[in-house]
């Protein structure tokens, strides 16, 4: 039985935008799709029905916090992720490389694999290559990603390449722990800013993204024309039957890019954490509900929303319930956060269907007001 396949229904004709339908065990994703990020076995402040509600179509967890905190082994006793946290749709694990290169001051690198601190406890680790592959099996997600090492903004090229090196090494050795015909690897694409480094990644990368591959190290601090240049390197050399996933990027922006770029997939914690501090993303730009301009105004979020928030509360209310601390203020403002990125990809699809993708596109600056380059936009 074929679990996994992928495969590109349409396609733009001035752009590299495209629809793909990816299929996995738990469900068939249509692309290009926003993936909320559950870390720890929720995307926070909302249920599995709001997820499914609001449109997610796949959700991300985190293999080095789950690993921590229950414990893999507590995950498979339950029957996997999918059963412990109620969720039946599709799940995409990270590897743990992310957050293992974020604890700088806390970890060692190898080539045998990643000695770390836990964040928590102060309790050492060392993960490697095969027990990143083998606690998302015991996680049981769909799209299991390769243990890679991520490396920061302004690293030189030396230290680009030992790293992208390294992340080819421990790919093949992911590649031959990873055995469970109901999960689906995908590798990753390193080499920092440096253009050959990205091509000769992607291309000893390819032969290991049996269905789709991701693309790393690509919102770490660098400028997103920067990010915007290594796409526009990479977009020419892309299998057409594999779909592109770009790490941790979720502005609307960025994605409207990454799409003309020949993105399918993106993942970020950017719209539930900035819910949380008061931040709501709108079509016609960032509103910050906290601000004093909008104690007594009764208008919605976005006129141009159709999600419950939108329909049922005011700004004057939202900004009530941040400045009571009220935890209802940040699960409705990460309801509409993920309701307006998944609802962007779905404009996006019918862009693309009616080959109206470039109309589209300037119309959305035209809207939000963003700067295609600016560095945050929120």
């Amino acid at each position: 039985m074929k679990y996994f396949e992928f495969k590109e229904k349409n396609k733009s004709s001035t752009c590299e935008a495209r629809i793909g339908e990816l299929k996995t065990p738990h469900g068939v994703i249509e692309t290009p799709v926003f993936m909320p990020v559950g870390t720890q076995a929720t995307v926070k402040t909302l249920t599995p029905n709001d997820l499914k509600d609001l449109g997610a179509q796949i959700i991300l967890s985190n293999t080095y916090h789950l690993y921590l905190r229950p414990g893999n082994e507590i995950i498979a006793k339950a029957g996997g992720l999918h059963k412990f946290m109620n969720w039946d749709k599709p799940i995409l694990t990270d590897s743990g490389g992310f957050q293992v290169f974020s604890l700088s001051s806390l970890r060692k690198i190898t080539d045998e694999g990643v000695q770390f601190f836990s964040h928590i406890d102060g309790s050492k680790h060392f993960f490697t290559p095969e027990k990143a592959i083998k606690v998302q099996n015991d996680l049981g997600s769909d799209i299991v990603m390769a243990f890679d090492e991520c490396t920061t903004a302004g690293v030189d090229w030396q230290d680009a390449k030992k790293a992208m090196d390294r992340t080819l090494q421990w790919l093949e050795r992911c590649y031959q722990a990873q055995n469970n015909p109901k999960q689906m690897l995908f590798p990753i694409v390193q080499g920092n800013v440096y253009e050959d480094l990205r091509l000769e990644s992607l291309k000893k990368t390819i032969p290991y993204a049996k269905v789709g591959f991701a693309i790393g190290g690509l919102s770490v601090g660098e400028s997103k024309e920067t990010m915007y240049k290594i796409l526009d390197c990479l977009k020419p050399h892309y299998p057409k039957d594999k779909a592109r996933y770009l790490m941790g990027v979720g502005s609307p922006d960025c994605i409207v890019e990454g799409v003309s770029r020949g993105i399918d997939m993106f993942d970020c914690v950017l719209p539930t954490r900035i819910a949380r501090n008061g931040t709501a993303f709108t079509s016609l730009g960032k509103v910050v509900v906290k601000n004093g301009c909008y104690k007594d105004d009764f208008s919605p979020l976005d006129p141009n929303c159709d999600c419950p928030v939108c329909k049922n509360y005011t700004k004057a209310y939202l900004r009530h319930l941040f400045n009571s601390q009220e935890i209802l203020g940040a699960r409705l403002l990460s309801y509409h956060n993920l309701y307006y990125l998944t609802h962007l990809c779905e404009e996006i699809k019918a862009a693309i269907k009616n080959d109206t993708f470039n109309e589209f596109k300037t119309n959305f600056y035209k809207q939000t007001g963003y700067d295609k380059n600016k560095q945050n936009n929120l």
